[in-house]
């Protein structure tokens, strides 16, 4: 059996999948510095949270739930960090609009984090669509949530859970 489509893929890179390396992600991060992954999270759990930006009523509801979870993530040891391509300003907002306490980083390049995490991408190229990833140490994925759309994300009562059942399985 074949496939075909209307349009070639554009070079998507491949998705991560089940205990394979986070690969290398660097952004500017809201209040200065740069957030380096994997290596940032490298000694811990970590939840990573692609967002489309600062206008998707959407990603504003996940980064609001994760926010709300905040406390539950800090006493479990986990890392939460949220990335977009907006630029400063757009994600400055973001920041202070829903008093997010977890790291955000911005200005990423929609079309380098499709070719290396395989993340699809919105509007040819505008904006990373929402794509989530839980880590455990050493940078190593439990699992990978990729959306081609508005919905369809990781959700922090869901995240919890599942970092509880893996630590358990260990």
């Amino acid at each position: 059996m074949s496939v075909t489509g209307d349009t070639p893929a554009r070079g998507r890179g491949v998705r991560l999948g089940m205990d394979e390396r986070f690969p290398v992600v660097r952004a500017n991060r809201v209040g200065g510095g740069k957030i380096v992954l994997p290596d940032d999270v490298a000694e811990r759990w970590a939840v990573i949270l692609f967002y489309r930006g600062n206008w998707c009523p959407y990603c504003r509801q996940q980064l609001a739930d994760f926010q709300e979870s905040l406390d539950r993530f800090r006493a479990a040891d986990v890392s939460v960090i949220a990335l977009s391509a907006d630029p400063e300003a757009e994600a400055l907002a973001t920041v202070h609009d829903f008093g997010i306490e977890f790291q955000v980083g911005y200005g990423l390049d929609p079309l380098e984090i499709e070719k290396s995490l395989g993340a699809y991408v919105g509007r040819g190229g505008e904006f990373i669509q929402a794509t989530g990833f839980v880590l455990r140490p050493k940078g190593r994925a439990v699992l990978a949530v990729y959306s081609s759309g508005a919905v369809g994300r990781l959700v922090a009562r869901d995240v919890l859970g599942l970092i509880d059942y893996a630590r358990e399985r260990q």
